[in-house]
């Protein structure tokens, strides 16, 4: 999701006055509510792909945290260094590419003929094995730095689902289609109603027999989960009525599955399966861009837009736990689109602004700051103990994730990007603004 992913808007520039008259023009949510039919299907359902080498699923990788399993990755590269292949990508997009078997997987959008598309590459020699229409028409107005294809598609190793902003059938809202690894649409189903402030970013994440979405805008705001199979929506709840940006994760917290979001002045946590809230919190910001990152006890927040603030918050509560559970704090160099990393009791960012911090994820203590230069939307990616990421220009640093800052490299394929590089079958494939590059030893 050019964060994900990977993506919005360093620069909104939104007035208060125009937050508080989208919020005015509400337009109710139509509420689903899980029946017991639906939860039942979610243990009979074939079980989502164990997270191996030679793949990269969904939006920050196997696990959802943006480390790669692989190791003897290249730390540098250049057009005659390598490089196994590299292919054109038509179109404008930020989103990241879907590794599965043999295959990589993108969008992508042509804003002239007002078309969404989805790609497949053969991994073997960057061939392009089918080019997919998606949506023809009704086109919604984004932020210049957003895409008409900036959600990151998720694979359950036999259809891929994405989810894209779109008029369709005289509808504005975010139409969620499976597509079979032969390129095949299987069905397209309306989550929710969207109003476009500045686009959309949030990619799906998926949980047993549910694609779940998010679609966080001023009128109508909500949170959707669709049968994998049929593309049924299993149940639906309101947000709160503002625009943000961010994509739900999902982690393992104090014994129960959580999905995590945070953007609309509230981090959250729900149940997977049915939706209910299980605990908020106030903050970091009204508007996120980005996705949460989680340890073994804890989740950290950032954001965002107007408020700069990181929250680190226990999760093992209930309700609301603004007074209660919000370990630490900070205003540093906060990140607004890119994504974080932990590692090792360590906290790492990049902000939009090319500031690098790492914290003691503990207690939030500052470990080192270093200016690496440069705008990012991309988030980093963790490779054994290496840090990838590029900045909007297309150099990609590559440096230590340590309790000391060292530099490892500097890339530069002289070709900008909005995409987060991801790791599978001992590769990098890498996304720029024209190119789709495969990087090896």
């Amino acid at each position: 999701m050019w964060d994900n992913h990977r993506l919005l808007l360093v620069t909104l520039g939104l007035h208060a006055s125009l937050i508080l008259c989208a919020c005015n023009r509400s337009v109710p949510v139509e509420e689903i509510h899980v029946s017991q039919k639906s939860i039942d299907a979610l243990a009979s359902v074939a079980p989502l792909p164990d997270p191996t080498p030679g793949n990269w699923p969904w939006w920050r990788g196997p696990a959802l945290d943006g480390k790669a399993l692989d190791a003897g990755i290249p730390q540098q590269w250049g057009e005659t260094e390598n490089i196994l292949w590299k292919s054109k990508v038509p179109g404008r997009e930020h989103s990241t590419p879907v590794v599965w078997n043999s295959r990589a997987y993108l969008t992508t959008a042509n804003e002239q003929e007002e078309s969404q598309r989805m790609l497949c590459y053969s991994l073997s020699n960057g061939e392009l094995l089918w080019d997919t229409p998606i949506h023809q028409g009704g086109f919604m107005h984004t932020h210049k730095k957003n895409s008409q294809a900036s959600s990151t598609p998720a694979c359950d190793g036999e259809r891929l689902f994405v989810p894209f902003m779109v008029k369709q059938d005289g509808v504005n809202g975010i139409w969620v289609s499976a597509v079979d690894l032969d390129g095949n649409v299987v069905w397209q189903t309306l989550a929710g109603k969207f109003t476009s402030k500045h686009g959309y970013g949030s990619s799906p994440v998926l949980y047993k027999s549910l694609v779940i979405v998010s679609g966080d805008n001023g009128p109508s705001g909500f949170l959707a989960a669709l049968d994998r199979a049929t593309g049924e929506i299993r149940w639906r709840i309101r947000r709160p009525e503002m625009y943000s940006f961010a994509s739900p994760v999902i982690a393992t917290l104090a014994g129960r599955d959580q999905l995590l979001i945070h953007g609309t002045q509230q981090v959250a946590s729900y149940d997977p399966s049915t939706g209910e809230e299980i605990w908020h919190c106030a903050g970091p910001a009204q508007t996120c861009a980005n996705t949460m990152v989680f340890d073994d006890q804890k989740v950290y927040a950032s954001g965002g837009w107007p408020e700069k603030e990181l929250l680190a918050i226990r999760a093992d509560g209930s309700g609301d736990v603004t007074d209660s559970h919000i370990a630490w704090t900070s205003k540093q160099a906060v990140s607004y689109v890119p994504s974080m990393l932990v590692h090792r009791g360590q906290l790492f960012s990049v902000s939009d602004q090319g500031i690098a911090m790492c914290y003691n994820a503990a207690n939030g203590d500052v470990v080192w700051k270093k200016r690496l230069g440069g705008n990012f939307s991309a988030s980093p990616l963790l490779v054994e103990d290496n840090i990838y990421v590029p900045d909007e220009a297309g150099k990609l640093h590559v440096f230590k994730a340590s309790d000391k800052f060292e530099h490892v490299a500097i890339n530069d394929l002289k070709d900008g990007g909005f995409a987060t590089p991801v790791v599978a079958g001992g590769r990098i494939y890498l996304r720029t603004l024209h190119f789709l590059y495969c990087i090896g030893s």
